[in-house]
């Protein structure tokens, strides 16, 4: 599995995970417009051509904002979300951010067992931050980053 930048190319694989996944996806323009600025970052785990899952933050120096974190069905359960956001945590690390934060659904307990396994810890609660269906969210936090 090679771990590496996001592309353009990479962007109708992308998508195409992002609307298999995500009740609110976001479009080629929406990734696009993340990977022009030069604060953020986005990779993506490729398997012989396939793009296995992706991750992406936004960063304001010192802090990141984990925006995007996905892996296709069939490659779930194979370490290639923790592998992709151990990268990212460097990559991160190496534009001078040093706290990252994500928001999750409070029934995605997979993923949030995967950030506390990462050094993520519960910070509080986003009442009905998402929607299709409504949920509440789980803010997490890693700070600092080690």
């Amino acid at each position: 599995m090679l771990l590496r930048k996001m592309e353009e190319l990479d962007l109708v694989q992308v998508c195409a995970i992002e609307k298999e996944i995500f009740s609110e996806p976001w479009g080629e323009e929406d990734f696009r417009k993340a990977m022009q600025d030069s604060h953020n970052g986005y990779l993506v785990a490729e398997e012989q051509g396939t793009i296995a899952g992706y991750c992406g933050y936004w960063g304001v120096p010192p802090e990141g904002y984990l925006y995007n974190v996905a892996v296709r069905k069939e490659y779930r359960r194979l370490q290639i979300g923790y592998h992709l956001l151990c990268k990212l945590i460097e990559d991160a690390k190496g534009k001078k951010i040093d706290a990252l934060t994500l928001e999750v659904r409070c029934s995605n307990t997979p993923a949030i067992s995967l950030y506390k396994r990462l050094g993520f810890t519960e910070a509080g609660l986003r009442k009905d931050f998402y929607s299709k269906p409504n949920e509440d969210a789980v803010i997490m936090w890693l700070k600092p980053i080690q």
